[in-house]
């Protein structure tokens, strides 16, 4: 059987650690592969580890057909209601993953951007399900197993934060809460603070909370128009911080 490899829905879900790739491999080598792999038609959905793994040491593997799929939305719904169900995803993995579907349900039940509103939905072709209600952000966060507070936060992350502050969330190096507030910070101070390492990361988030604490109860007395400079000076820092690591990289 041919099984083929499509390289977006492999990278649609976080790859393992390396102690997580070292785990399941031992467990290949020692069990063999017990869980079949699922495809749609020839395309592989859910397995591509084991496929890999299992490839490269010539361990036999099961497949199954999942006949359900009409689209790369059910492909990806799926997928994300698979790991969902996993102890191993982190809290902000779950979040990002939720978010994913909440986005899918909403392209599918908004109206053409060019076509009127309809009062009536859509009455599915034979065979198709009616599309899955939107998800309000109490159900995403409910989904997620995590809070509507920290659902707010990982939006917010992914809006504003610096791919290397993302980074640093993935790996546990600063929390969701703490990255949540440093991602207000301009972008420049962000990748700064990263460069910093864990402790320069909480220094950031502390002074941001700092800043933002005076400045509102506090806007006009002297001590909110401290504030508000230390966050300036901070930020301006942080900037030059990061123009001179550019520059020491162009140089070198």
């Amino acid at each position: 059987m041919n099984i083929t490899v499509n390289e977006a829905l492999l990278a649609y879900i976080d790859p393992l650690t390396p102690e997580e790739n070292e785990a399941l491999e031992r467990s290949l080598l020692a069990e063999g592969c017990r869980d079949a792999l699922v495809l749609w038609g020839e395309v592989l959905v859910d397995g591509h580890n084991r496929h890999r793994l299992c490839t490269k040491h010539g361990i036999p593997f099961n497949t199954v057909q999942n006949t359900r799929f009409q689209s790369i939305d059910d492909v990806h719904l799926w997928m994300i209601d698979q790991h969902l169900g996993r102890r191993s995803v982190s809290d902000f993995q779950r979040g990002v993953l939720a978010l994913r579907k909440k986005d899918i349900l909403t392209a599918r039940v908004q109206p053409a951007a060019t076509g009127e509103p309809s009062a009536v939905p859509p009455v599915p072709a034979a065979g198709q399900s009616r599309p899955e209600a939107v998800p309000s952000r109490e159900a995403v966060a409910k989904s997620a197993r995590i809070s509507n507070a920290t659902i707010q936060q990982i939006e917010k992350i992914q809006q504003s934060a610096a791919p290397e502050l993302v980074a640093a969330v993935k790996s546990g190096t600063i929390s969701i809460n703490a990255a949540a507030t440093v991602a207000s910070l301009p972008v420049a101070a962000q990748v700064a603070a990263v460069a910093g390492g864990k402790k320069e990361l909480q220094q950031a988030a502390r002074q941001v909370r700092e800043s933002k604490a005076v400045a509102r109860t506090e806007p006009e007395t002297p001590e909110g128009v401290i504030a508000r400079l230390r966050q300036t000076i901070t930020e301006l820092s942080a900037e030059n911080a990061a123009l001179k690591a550019k520059l020491a990289a162009l140089t070198s």
